[in-house]
């Protein structure tokens, strides 16, 4: 089967695209790739109208990482304060001005563990979520979505993984919101994580989505990912140990940083 390259689409093409039309793209794309084979993941994925642009199209240059990290942040452990791992606290806990009170939703806990491609634990790992608020949007000024802002959820958080490579974090359940991908085009819950090495420079982020979702099988960002392995692993599970009486449930997921069980992580 040939693939044919998909081209980039204005808004108002985008608008008469519909969701059956990328649907039958994935489903071509993924009988295709059962019979010849795929990388983990498409960087340049059709039904995902934007990987076009955001692909790298060009060699890799390579730069001195010493070089780079005289102009990188710098931090340590003592600059994360635990209490930035509960994304429903606040101001009034003298760190995040954005948030004065109790944010609107489903109270949540994500938990798990942060592991080498050996299974063994990363420990003192810095781990950084954002997401958005229980309608669908984000905080940030480029955002267009119409649902309401939550004045008390900034949704973004942080914490380092203890001893046995542990992370958690207190938040709401984030909604699902339109993008401009095609017509009525909606992407699946899910809370970006970003996971920092002992350098500024060795950064990896990926996304974490939530069991029984109706719109997996629509998503073509989802989609991108190959292996349906590789997809599952990206879905948290509900621990029922995890969740806190008469306050939050929990969900646990593990994160595999390399080896051939790693976790999908987003291209750099």
């Amino acid at each position: 089967m040939t693939v044919t390259p998909v081209p980039v689409l204005s808004g108002w093409e985008a608008e008469t695209l519909t969701q059956a039309d990328i649907v039958a793209e994935i489903a071509a794309l993924a009988s295709h790739d059962a019979v010849e084979g795929a990388p983990q993941t498409r960087t340049n994925y059709p039904p995902y109208r934007s990987s076009i642009l955001r692909h790298p199209t060009k060699e890799l240059r390579y730069a001195d990482p010493e070089t780079i990290e005289l102009w990188s942040p710098c931090f340590s452990e003592r600059d994360v304060h635990p209490l930035e791992a509960d994304l429903t606290l606040g101001a009034h806990h003298g760190w995040n001005s954005q948030v004065t009170g109790q944010p609107i939703g489903e109270r949540i806990t994500v938990s798990g563990r942060v592991l080498d491609g050996d299974g063994r634990p990363v420990v003192g790992q810095l781990v950084e979520v954002w997401q958005a608020n229980a309608a669908g949007r984000y905080v940030h000024k480029n955002e267009q979505h119409d649902a309401p802002i939550d004045p008390n959820f900034a949704g973004i958080g942080r914490c380092i993984t203890g001893s046995d490579g542990s992370y958690w974090f207190q938040t709401i359940k984030p909604g699902p919101y339109p993008w401009g991908n095609h017509r009525n085009a909606w992407r699946p819950a899910h809370i970006h994580f970003s996971f920092f090495g002992r350098e500024f420079t060795q950064r990896l982020i990926t996304q974490m989505y939530f069991p029984g979702d109706p719109l997996f099988a629509l998503d073509p960002i989802y989609h991108s990912i190959s292996d349906l392995q590789d997809r599952n692993a990206l879905v948290a599970a509900y621990d029922h140990e995890l969740s806190v009486p008469e306050h939050s449930l929990g969900f646990r997921w593990d994160v595999v940083l390399s080896g051939p069980n790693r976790t999908w992580m987003e291209e750099a």
